[in-house]
């Protein structure tokens, strides 16, 4: 027990509870640094258990019950690789997914298949990655962030990203400032329009020419704070959400390295989990890392949220909004985000659009969106490119 001293002679002790706290704040602070060691030194094992959460998580799995897996890959295996993934099917099994397929209807191999189920789901409660009735422990979030922040930074930092090196003066999104000449990736709306006239009229020309064009210069407001909605919805289940929690990361840690914040607002049939903009890399990583996919989606209401969770002041406001699919919940999903759009709009807060994989539905109303919003589009086809175009955004903000 320590014991502090003052001039009055009075003596004042931590209190049991400030002891426990600190001893058991330690202990998890020395767990966690040696799952980082064991990532570090490529301690396979560790990886993939690391691995195994994260698939468990992308796919909706909150707890590892050994008979019901069973079950399922001997009543319709097709139906439990679409259900478990190719990872969790591996690391439980011991066999390859394909070779599974081919043998799950011979008795001998089910009864190995059984076996080793069960004996990989209590070597993972052995470890401390699983509680006794099969739900994700703490140390496992932890191992799985760890994972994803190791696999995304592997990522990002040898090669770059365009945007990265803008001129810090000039801004995509800010308070008009002098003119310039226009510029081939200039918005239509920042083209200062009656500084063009009167340059085409002193060129002598009949109409505004491409080289008569100037546009505003932006003037940043003060530091940045970016939230990033992520659709969690039942659609984006595996890959997509798996690539989508990696862009997270990376904005997080390019953002929070240029000392601007981040925000974070997990959304599906409700908004399921927020941070407002900060500069906590590691509750951030965190709490993506926990991000499981459900039922529809409500943008809207999401983007209500993500107005209220940004701070007063003269700083820069802009959301970026990641979704796989029109909105689903409500009587006028699509008008009813519109008008969300309009409040953000008015409140100085500029809207960015990433959709995956959108059909031409979902790209119209994309479009709106991101033009009310003052924003960006981005169509990604190729999930590899998430990531970048992510970054993309918020340098184009920065």
């Amino acid at each position: 027990m320590k014991v502090v001293a003052f001039d009055s002679g009075e003596l004042e002790a931590y209190s049991k509870q400030e002891i426990d706290e600190l001893e058991g704040s330690l202990a998890h602070q020395e767990e966690e640094d040696k799952l980082m060691h064991s990532v570090l030194e490529n301690d396979k094992e560790t990886i993939d258990d690391g691995h195994l959460i994260n698939e468990s998580l992308n796919k909706g799995i909150g707890i590892f019950a050994p008979d019901m897996m069973f079950e399922q890959l001997v009543k319709d295996y097709s139906y439990a690789k679409k259900l478990f993934g190719e990872t969790i099917i591996r690391q439980l099994s011991g066999y390859d997914p394909g070779y599974v397929e081919k043998n799950i209807r011979i008795p001998e191999f089910q009864r190995e298949i059984k076996r080793n189920i069960a004996a990989n789901i209590d070597a993972l409660k052995d470890k401390g990655m699983l509680n006794d009735d099969g739900s994700i422990t703490d140390k496992a979030i932890t191992l799985a962030s760890l994972i994803l922040y190791t696999d995304e930074l592997d990522n990002i930092i040898p090669k770059g990203f365009i945007g990265e090196k803008i001129h810090k003066k000039e801004f995509v999104y800010g308070e008009k400032s002098g003119t310039r000449d226009f510029r081939k990736n200039d918005r239509y709306r920042d083209i200062a329009l009656r500084r063009s006239v009167k340059l085409a009229v002193r060129r002598g020309h009949k109409k505004i020419e491409p080289a008569d064009l100037k546009s505003f210069e932006l003037k940043r407001k003060g530091q940045i704070n970016v939230v990033y909605l992520l659709d969690a919805s039942g659609s984006m289940k595996g890959i997509k959400l798996e690539t989508a929690k990696k862009a997270g990361i990376a904005l997080a840690y390019k953002a929070i390295e240029h000392k601007d914040k981040v925000g974070l607002i997990v959304f599906g049939s409700e908004v399921k989990e927020e941070i407002v903009p900060t500069l906590d890399f590691v509750r951030l990583l965190k709490q993506i890392t926990t991000v499981k996919a459900s039922r529809e989606t409500d943008i809207a209401n999401t983007i209500r949220k993500a107005i209220e969770v940004f701070p007063r002041g003269n700083i820069t406001k802009h959301i970026i909004l990641l979704t796989d699919a029109l909105p689903t919940v409500g009587k006028k999903p699509e008008s009813d985000t519109l008008e969300a759009v309009s409040i953000a709009q008015n409140a100085g807060i500029t809207i960015s659009v990433i959709g995956i994989q959108l059909d031409a539905e979902g790209k119209k109303l994309a479009e709106k969106v991101a033009a009310l919003g003052e924003g960006r589009l981005y169509i990604v086809r190729a999930l590899k490119e998430l990531d970048s175009i992510v970054l993309e955004d918020y340098y184009s903000v920065y």
